[in-house]
């Protein structure tokens, strides 16, 4: 066996080496709140109300900016239903959905490996 570091292959490329897709999809996921947001929507379809409270610091701005993200990248749709008032759901879709076990992996690594917030960090 050579002495050089063996590396997993999957989808044709080896692990380790720079994947295009690989980058673009951290780089959508892994901006600042989208996560939370994702997980947020595991749980069921929400309005823009609901997920401002469920994720503490999130501002309306960021919110919007985000959604839109996630909409133009087909991660959630955007439900309107008539009626008045009118009511607005996001939803994730087919694609959105199949991050569950990405989402709940890593939940599971920073319950292993992330040190809690100190309370002088939180508030």
């Amino acid at each position: 066996m050579s002495s050089k570091k063996m590396t997993a292959k999957k989808g044709g490329h080896a692990m380790g080496g720079f994947c295009p897709r690989y980058h673009q999809a951290v780089e959508l996921v892994g901006r600042r709140w989208t996560g939370a947001i994702i997980r947020l929507l595991l749980g069921g379809p929400r309005r823009f109300n609901e997920i401002v409270s469920g994720v503490p610091g999130l501002s309306d701005r960021l919110l919007a900016e985000r959604l839109r993200e996630l909409e133009e990248a087909g991660i959630i749709i955007r439900v309107v239903a008539g009626g008045r008032p009118v009511r607005v759901d996001y939803v994730l879709t087919e694609s959105g959905a199949e991050l569950e076990s990405t989402v709940r992996a890593l939940a599971e690594w920073a319950e292993r490996w992330i040190k809690p917030p100190t309370a002088a960090a939180t508030g």
